[in-house]
């Protein structure tokens, strides 16, 4: 917390700190958080500077939705959702995916939208064997 070593009182109070927290850990940018707790961007760039285990807080804070997210989709993944299976493997392999063709070889991708959920039930359950 910022110390006042008199004249204008800090905005920077306990109050503040942790709307900034809570703020950053729904996602906020820093301007978003700024608005919700009424300091200006410098304000809070002023305060990260001198206290720099604020900074890393932050930061932190603002990765919490990405994380819960994905234990969200892992545990759909576990729990073997096909439609989840479908989403992931659409964004990380940009909508292909690689299958061995009839001759043996590696075919080019096919685009997991059309894969049924047959085939990819049948690709989930070969990764577990």
């Amino acid at each position: 917390m910022a110390v006042n070593k008199g004249g204008r009182p800090t905005v920077m109070t306990e109050s503040t700190v942790n709307k900034l927290e809570m703020a950053f850990s729904w996602g906020c940018t820093d301007m978003e958080a700024c608005c919700f707790a009424d300091i200006s961007k410098q304000t809070l760039y002023n305060y990260c500077d001198a206290n720099p285990e604020f900074f890393d807080r932050k930061e932190l804070l603002k990765n919490q939705p990405i994380m819960k997210a994905k234990m969200v989709v892992n545990g759909a993944l576990d729990d073997k959702d096909i439609n989840t299976a479908h989403k992931v493997i659409d964004r990380k392999e940009g909508q292909k995916i690689n299958h061995i063709s009839t001759d043996g070889s590696m075919s080019p991708s096919k685009p997991a939208r059309d894969i049924s959920d047959d085939e990819l039930a049948e690709l989930i359950n070969s990764n577990d064997k």
